[in-house]
């Protein structure tokens, strides 16, 4: 007689339930709200020059938006520290991938805020930041040749991995290395062209499903980006080129936000936030006729930028922004 196989022991349930580390679940998630934060004041601190007014008060969220972007960064460092290979992990959803970008971008864009004040400091962040921004684009190019062809598919977060270096230039003006802010230009603008023109055609091919449209907004930002670097190295016709390519994508996008924003809120809301913040900026940088379009929308990003941004991050404590996005655990 044969005896039947004793079923499996599960180990019984924790109580209290198992509580994770201190920041082992930061979701990267966090930081394209965090970029847009740091924009929005970059923009604001023209916005106000242009109208001749104290920048006082752009200087005061300017520490405020560095502490916070500071903060998380220090809380991912200390996830990768528990264990490093979270940061693959994390690259292998789309949330991970744009916010693991972003974070390295909102430092390029700190070094720019606090230029003015502490010099060798926004350097030394720069480098990091580009450093670590070039860490992360190689490491997404080898995962995605270890994934099979839909892994591998074109997507606006593109921009951000292999783009986002140009963020890094007008920190590069503003200390000194504007070799680095030319070489930054010239490097990203044929990248950004070639995304731009596969997701063109991949647009053709198949729509994105809803609750991936707003990702869609990624496509303004290197538009804007390259115009406001054009023209701070002295090259309006190229300058003029981008930000009206930025204006007629923000055009689109805006005529169709109901379809755009059809899944309802999300974190990936965050990523309307610093395209938003980016062209606003360019359009005061380029100025002239763009002037008034760039108080507009710095005005209309007071209102958003920071809107989406705390929505997002009150679902960061508790682990349910974590949850929602997949993040990995250390």
């Amino acid at each position: 007689m044969t005896r039947e196989p004793r079923p499996k022991r599960y180990p019984p349930p924790e109580f209290p339930a198992r509580r994770p580390a201190m920041f082992a679940k930061t979701p990267p998630a966090i930081f394209p709200s965090i970029l847009g934060l740091l924009g929005l004041v970059i923009a604001l601190r023209i916005a106000l020059a242009r109208l001749g007014l104290d920048q006082g008060p752009a200087d005061l969220l300017a520490g405020i938006a560095v502490g916070l972007w500071l903060f998380a960064a220090v809380a991912y460092l200390a996830k990768i520290g528990r264990r490093s290979g979270v940061v693959v992990e994390d690259l292998r959803v789309l949330p991970g991938r744009s916010g693991l970008a972003a974070l390295t971008m909102g430092g390029m864009a700190a070094a720019a805020l606090i230029a003015p004040f502490v010099p060798e400091t926004a350097w030394a962040l720069m480098v990091m930041a580009l450093l670590g921004h070039l860490a992360l684009a190689v490491q997404l190019v080898r995962l995605m040749l270890s994934l099979p062809p839909p892994g591998r598919e074109v997507n606006p977060t593109w921009h951000l991995s292999f783009v986002g270096f140009i963020v890094a230039a007008p920190a590069a003006l503003a200390t000194g290395w504007g070799w680095l802010a030319v070489a930054l230009f010239w490097t990203t603008l044929p990248v950004a062209l070639v995304i731009w023109g596969l997701s063109a055609l991949q647009f053709l091919r198949q729509v994105p499903p809803a609750p991936l449209r707003p990702l869609l907004a990624i496509h303004v930002a290197p538009a804007a980006l390259l115009a406001t670097v054009a023209a701070l190295l002295g090259m309006p016709v190229l300058a003029g080129v981008f930000v009206v390519l930025g204006a007629g994508l923000a055009a689109v996008l805006a005529v169709a936000a109901r379809w755009v924003a059809a899944s309802g809120p999300s974190p990936l809301w965050g990523a309307f936030t610093f395209p938003l913040a980016a062209l606003a900026t360019a359009m005061l940088v380029v100025g002239g006729p763009w002037n008034v379009a760039g108080l507009v929308l710095a005005a209309v990003g007071l209102a958003v930028i920071p809107a989406i941004a705390w929505w997002v991050l009150k679902r960061w404590p508790g682990g349910k922004l974590a949850a929602v996005t997949n993040a990995a655990e250390a």
